[in-house]
Protein backbone atom coordinates (compact mmCIF):
# COMPACT_ATOMS: atom_id res chain seq x y z
CA UNK A 1 0.00 0.00 0.00
CA UNK A 2 1.42 3.38 -0.97
CA UNK A 3 1.46 6.60 1.07
CA UNK A 4 -1.79 7.84 -0.43
CA UNK A 5 -3.67 4.56 -0.08
CA UNK A 6 -2.64 4.44 3.58
CA UNK A 7 -4.00 7.95 4.13
CA UNK A 8 -7.27 7.14 2.36
CA UNK A 9 -7.69 4.04 4.54
CA UNK A 10 -6.99 6.09 7.66
CA UNK A 11 -9.05 9.22 6.98
CA UNK A 12 -11.26 8.60 3.93
CA UNK A 13 -14.98 8.04 4.46
CA UNK A 14 -17.09 5.93 2.10
CA UNK A 15 -20.60 7.32 1.56
CA UNK A 16 -23.58 5.92 -0.36
CA UNK A 17 -23.69 6.66 -4.09
CA UNK A 18 -20.03 5.81 -4.80
CA UNK A 19 -18.80 8.85 -2.90
CA UNK A 20 -15.39 8.81 -1.21
CA UNK A 21 -14.94 11.74 1.16
CA UNK A 22 -11.34 12.85 1.50
CA UNK A 23 -12.08 16.45 2.43
CA UNK A 24 -10.19 16.24 5.72
CA UNK A 25 -6.84 16.05 3.90
CA UNK A 26 -7.21 16.55 0.12
CA UNK A 27 -10.00 18.70 -1.31
CA UNK A 28 -11.36 20.94 1.45
CA UNK A 29 -8.80 20.93 4.23
CA UNK A 30 -5.38 20.14 2.75
CA UNK A 31 -2.51 18.31 4.39
CA UNK A 32 0.41 20.30 2.98
CA UNK A 33 3.00 17.59 3.66
CA UNK A 34 0.81 15.14 1.73
CA UNK A 35 0.41 17.68 -1.10
CA UNK A 36 4.20 17.93 -1.33
CA UNK A 37 4.47 14.13 -1.58
CA UNK A 38 1.80 14.08 -4.29
CA UNK A 39 3.62 16.79 -6.25
CA UNK A 40 6.90 14.83 -6.02
CA UNK A 41 5.20 11.61 -7.11
CA UNK A 42 3.71 13.27 -10.21
CA UNK A 43 7.18 14.66 -11.00
CA UNK A 44 8.63 11.15 -10.70
CA UNK A 45 5.99 9.58 -12.92
CA UNK A 46 6.30 12.23 -15.65
CA UNK A 47 10.03 12.96 -15.28
CA UNK A 48 10.74 12.03 -18.92
CA UNK A 49 8.18 14.54 -20.27
CA UNK A 50 8.97 18.08 -21.38
CA UNK A 51 6.33 19.82 -19.26
CA UNK A 52 5.98 23.59 -19.79
CA UNK A 53 2.73 24.08 -17.89
CA UNK A 54 0.44 22.23 -15.48
CA UNK A 55 -3.29 22.62 -16.12
CA UNK A 56 -6.29 21.79 -13.93
CA UNK A 57 -9.88 22.80 -13.29
CA UNK A 58 -11.22 24.79 -10.36
CA UNK A 59 -11.56 24.32 -7.52
CA UNK A 60 -10.30 21.06 -6.01
CA UNK A 61 -7.52 20.53 -8.52
CA UNK A 62 -5.82 23.87 -7.91
CA UNK A 63 -3.86 23.08 -4.76
CA UNK A 64 -2.71 19.71 -6.10
CA UNK A 65 -1.69 21.15 -9.47
CA UNK A 66 0.22 23.97 -7.76
CA UNK A 67 2.42 21.47 -5.91
CA UNK A 68 3.01 19.52 -9.13
CA UNK A 69 3.89 22.73 -10.99
CA UNK A 70 6.34 23.65 -8.24
CA UNK A 71 8.14 20.33 -8.73
CA UNK A 72 8.41 20.90 -12.50
CA UNK A 73 9.34 24.57 -12.05
CA UNK A 74 6.60 25.70 -14.43
CA UNK A 75 3.43 27.84 -14.25
CA UNK A 76 0.04 26.35 -13.41
CA UNK A 77 -3.14 27.45 -15.17
CA UNK A 78 -6.66 26.44 -14.18
CA UNK A 79 -9.90 26.41 -16.12
CA UNK A 80 -12.45 28.69 -14.51
CA UNK A 81 -16.05 27.57 -14.21
CA UNK A 82 -17.51 30.88 -15.33
CA UNK A 83 -16.30 33.74 -17.46
CA UNK A 84 -15.78 36.78 -15.27
CA UNK A 85 -15.12 40.39 -16.23
CA UNK A 86 -11.47 40.11 -15.18
CA UNK A 87 -10.66 37.51 -17.87
CA UNK A 88 -9.57 39.73 -20.72
CA UNK A 89 -9.99 38.87 -24.37
CA UNK A 90 -10.68 35.54 -25.99
CA UNK A 91 -11.04 32.26 -24.15
CA UNK A 92 -11.06 28.54 -24.89
CA UNK A 93 -14.32 26.98 -23.70
CA UNK A 94 -15.43 23.43 -22.84
CA UNK A 95 -18.56 22.03 -21.24
CA UNK A 96 -17.86 19.76 -18.28
CA UNK A 97 -20.25 17.59 -16.29
CA UNK A 98 -19.42 17.06 -12.62
CA UNK A 99 -20.01 13.61 -11.10
CA UNK A 100 -19.89 15.02 -7.57
CA UNK A 101 -22.10 18.05 -8.10
CA UNK A 102 -24.40 16.46 -10.71
CA UNK A 103 -24.34 19.54 -12.92
CA UNK A 104 -22.75 20.93 -16.07
CA UNK A 105 -20.43 23.92 -16.22
CA UNK A 106 -18.79 25.80 -19.02
CA UNK A 107 -15.12 26.14 -18.17
CA UNK A 108 -12.81 28.69 -19.72
CA UNK A 109 -9.09 29.33 -20.08
CA UNK A 110 -7.81 32.64 -21.40
CA UNK A 111 -6.04 32.29 -24.75
CA UNK A 112 -3.33 34.49 -23.23
CA UNK A 113 -2.16 31.60 -21.04
CA UNK A 114 -2.31 28.61 -23.38
CA UNK A 115 -0.84 28.12 -26.83
CA UNK A 116 0.73 25.74 -29.34
CA UNK A 117 4.15 25.87 -27.64
CA UNK A 118 2.77 24.43 -24.40
CA UNK A 119 3.39 20.85 -23.31
CA UNK A 120 0.81 20.14 -20.63
CA UNK A 121 0.49 17.91 -17.61
CA UNK A 122 -3.20 17.87 -16.70
CA UNK A 123 -3.90 17.26 -13.00
CA UNK A 124 -7.09 16.64 -11.04
CA UNK A 125 -8.11 15.24 -7.65
CA UNK A 126 -10.65 12.62 -8.76
CA UNK A 127 -11.39 10.66 -11.91
CA UNK A 128 -14.87 9.11 -12.15
CA UNK A 129 -16.54 9.48 -15.54
CA UNK A 130 -13.72 11.45 -17.18
CA UNK A 131 -15.74 14.52 -18.16
CA UNK A 132 -13.40 17.03 -16.51
CA UNK A 133 -10.33 15.52 -18.17
CA UNK A 134 -12.04 15.35 -21.57
CA UNK A 135 -13.00 19.00 -21.22
CA UNK A 136 -9.42 19.99 -20.39
CA UNK A 137 -8.10 17.88 -23.28
CA UNK A 138 -10.51 19.67 -25.65
CA UNK A 139 -9.25 23.04 -24.40
CA UNK A 140 -5.64 21.90 -24.94
CA UNK A 141 -6.55 20.71 -28.46
CA UNK A 142 -8.23 24.04 -29.25
CA UNK A 143 -5.04 25.83 -28.15
CA UNK A 144 -2.85 23.54 -30.25
CA UNK A 145 -1.04 22.51 -27.07
CA UNK A 146 0.41 19.03 -26.51
CA UNK A 147 -1.01 16.91 -23.69
CA UNK A 148 2.02 15.05 -22.33
CA UNK A 149 0.12 13.22 -19.61
CA UNK A 150 -2.65 13.26 -17.06
CA UNK A 151 -2.19 12.86 -13.32
CA UNK A 152 -5.02 11.91 -10.98
CA UNK A 153 -4.83 11.62 -7.22
CA UNK A 154 -7.73 9.14 -6.81
CA UNK A 155 -9.31 7.19 -9.66
CA UNK A 156 -12.57 5.33 -9.20
CA UNK A 157 -11.56 2.25 -11.16
CA UNK A 158 -15.09 0.84 -11.12
CA UNK A 159 -16.30 3.80 -13.22
CA UNK A 160 -15.50 4.21 -16.89
CA UNK A 161 -13.44 7.43 -16.97
CA UNK A 162 -10.02 5.79 -16.68
CA UNK A 163 -10.75 3.37 -19.53
CA UNK A 164 -11.98 6.21 -21.76
CA UNK A 165 -8.83 8.31 -21.23
CA UNK A 166 -6.42 5.37 -21.60
CA UNK A 167 -8.21 4.21 -24.75
CA UNK A 168 -7.50 7.63 -26.27
CA UNK A 169 -3.80 6.79 -25.93
CA UNK A 170 -2.80 9.22 -23.18
CA UNK A 171 -0.43 8.41 -20.34
CA UNK A 172 -2.75 8.48 -17.35
CA UNK A 173 -1.19 8.06 -13.92
CA UNK A 174 -3.48 7.65 -10.91
CA UNK A 175 -1.77 7.59 -7.53
CA UNK A 176 -4.54 5.46 -6.02
CA UNK A 177 -7.13 3.43 -7.95
CA UNK A 178 -10.18 2.37 -5.96
CA UNK A 179 -11.69 -0.79 -7.43
CA UNK A 180 -14.46 -1.19 -4.86
CA UNK A 181 -15.86 0.45 -1.76
CA UNK A 182 -18.66 -0.42 0.61
CA UNK A 183 -20.50 2.32 2.53
CA UNK A 184 -21.90 -0.18 5.04
CA UNK A 185 -18.53 -1.57 6.14
CA UNK A 186 -16.37 1.38 5.09
CA UNK A 187 -14.06 -1.03 3.25
CA UNK A 188 -11.99 0.18 0.28
CA UNK A 189 -10.25 -2.11 -2.23
CA UNK A 190 -7.31 -0.67 -4.16
CA UNK A 191 -5.98 -1.89 -7.50
CA UNK A 192 -2.41 -3.16 -7.49
CA UNK A 193 -0.20 -0.88 -9.57
CA UNK A 194 3.24 -1.79 -10.84
CA UNK A 195 4.52 1.80 -10.71
CA UNK A 196 3.20 2.67 -7.29
CA UNK A 197 5.55 3.94 -4.58
CA UNK A 198 5.74 1.56 -1.64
Amino acid sequence: MNFLEERIMKDGVVKPGNVLKVDSFLNHQMDISLMEEIGKEFKRRFADKNITKVMTIEASGIGIAAFAAKEFGVPMVFAKKSKSINIAGDVYVAEVESFTHQNKNQVVVSKQFLGPDDHLLIIDDFLANGCALLGLISIADAAGATVEGLGIVIEKGFQFGGRVIRNLGYQLESLAIVDAMDPETGSITFREQADSVR
